[in-house]
């Protein structure tokens, strides 16, 4: 069993659960994984065309519920950029974006929360939910476990107000462990309260889900987006890095485009802050997160601390 592949119908064993593992992988590869993380902490942020795919969600709440009941603890944490969109074209809403950052007027953090909150969230611990009684829907309102200030990005040197789009400046993670010693999936809408309670910000999901990876003393960050990871030499060349340490990345950080520059600085905060290793991975793949820990399919980018 241990030098041939599982499939769909084959079956993992412990001696008290039973696992099915959802794609076809080699098990002599995924063992060690398994078994060197077990009890540990996975913090994975769900988002790219996998949020919007039917079959690439499926197939992400698969894998998530699969490293649950191999023993892992995933935390997962989704942005909703697509969903939010159509819901303000719905609306006839022009949203400005400002530093490429959305500006979040309280009309618009209104429906920025309902988007996340009753919408992404819920379908996503639906699916998640299908497997078990296993995931369970939060913000950083819930608990404050999450909170921020008003960010105010730099334009030309000077600081610019950009509506309800936050800064986190605490985190309290009482709650989320609590649910994982309780054997729960937390699923992170990327909302954050003010000190005071009095106003909610929307804060970017990379940036939530690695102050989580860094709180929770995760093992593991995971990052799913649009390709197939970070380029060698981007336009130039479409090799993949497969793997690099922090010190490398920070001097590759000026010449990234836009989209990559927040998920790449949420794996250097990571893997700077105690977490083991970060990856970017490419979540247009089916079953990314298995084929990523299998490591055989080769489909991301890992960061590792120096």
């Amino acid at each position: 069993m241990t030098t041939r592949d599982l499939k769909t119908s084959e079956v993992l064993r412990d001696g008290t659960d039973e696992v099915v593992l959802p794609v076809r992988v080699p098990f002599a590869a995924l063992l060690p994984w398994l078994s060197r993380h077990r009890g540990k902490t996975v913090v994975i942020k769900f988002g790219g065309n996998a949020m919007v795919d039917e079959e690439l969600k499926a197939s992400f709440a698969e894998d998530i519920a699969f490293l649950h009941h191999a023993g892992l603890r995933p935390v997962v944490v989704h942005g909703g950029g697509p969903q939010i969109n159509a819901a303000l074209d719905r609306y006839g809403i022009v949203t400005e974006f400002r530093a490429g950052l959305r500006v979040t007027t309280p009309e618009v953090m209104d429906i920025v929360r309902g988007v996340l909150v009753g919408q992404v969230q819920r379908e996503l611990v639906g699916l998640l939910n299908r497997h078990g009684p296993l995931a369970i829907g939060m913000t950083g309102e819930d608990a404050r476990t999450i909170t921020a200030t008003r960010h105010r990005p730099e334009i030309d040197g000077e600081p610019v107000d950009i509506g309800r789009v936050g800064e986190i400046t605490d985190i309290d993670t009482g709650a989320v462990e609590a649910l994982l010693l309780d054997g729960r999936i937390p699923v992170f809408s990327s909302i954050a309260c003010s000190a005071d309670d009095h106003h909610v910000y929307n804060v970017n999901a990379d940036t939530v889900a690695a102050t989580l990876a860094v709180a929770l003393k995760a093992e593991t960050l995971m990052v799913l987006t649009d390709v197939e990871g970070l380029y060698e030499d981007w336009p130039k060349s479409d090799e993949v890095i497969s793997e690099l340490r922090a010190k490398e990345l920070e001097s590759l950080l000026p010449g990234l485009s836009s989209g990559m520059v927040p998920k790449m600085e949420g794996c250097l905060r990571a893997v700077r802050n105690g977490v083991g290793s970060a990856r970017v991975i490419d979540g247009r793949v089916h079953h990314s997160v298995l084929l990523s820990i299998s490591t055989y399919e080769g489909v991301g980018t890992t960061v590792v601390p120096d």
